[in-house]
């Protein structure tokens, strides 16, 4: 088990931000994707497997919330293929569908930029 670190104790206001802005926005991608496989915008009637796509994601949920640096760092470059299935769904689709998959391409953005300050903001701290 790892030895708790003194940084975290008393995160700083913009490393807080950044931590919480990462859980929620993986918690969004979580939910959107559930909701829209599953009731918003199914690919079959009644659901779809593909709502299996929110699995991988909660696995990072629990490395977020204990400030594990290493899951931020995967997290940042594995967001990418939720960014692509969106920016894929968005092209030539009804509206409703286009409308989800452009929210998932935001929440992805607000994923990748979070983990990204967020490990910066800890790694200039630890320098420090």
């Amino acid at each position: 088990m790892q030895a708790p670190d003194s940084t975290l104790a008393a995160p700083s206001g913009t490393v807080a931000f950044t931590r919480w802005l990462a859980v929620g926005s993986l918690l969004g991608l979580i939910l959107l994707g559930l909701a829209w496989e599953l009731w918003l915008a199914p690919l079959r009637p009644g659901g779809s497997w593909l709502v299996l796509k929110v699995l991988p994601l909660c696995l990072p949920l629990a490395g977020l919330l204990r400030h594990r640096m290493y899951t931020y760092r995967w997290v940042s470059l594995m967001v990418w293929l939720y960014f692509t299935e969106g920016v894929v769904r968005a092209y030539r689709r009804p509206p409703m569908e286009t409308a989800l998959a452009l929210a998932e391409v935001a929440l992805c953005v607000a994923l990748f930029v979070a983990c990204v300050l967020h490990v910066k903001l800890r790694l200039r701290k630890a320098k420090a």
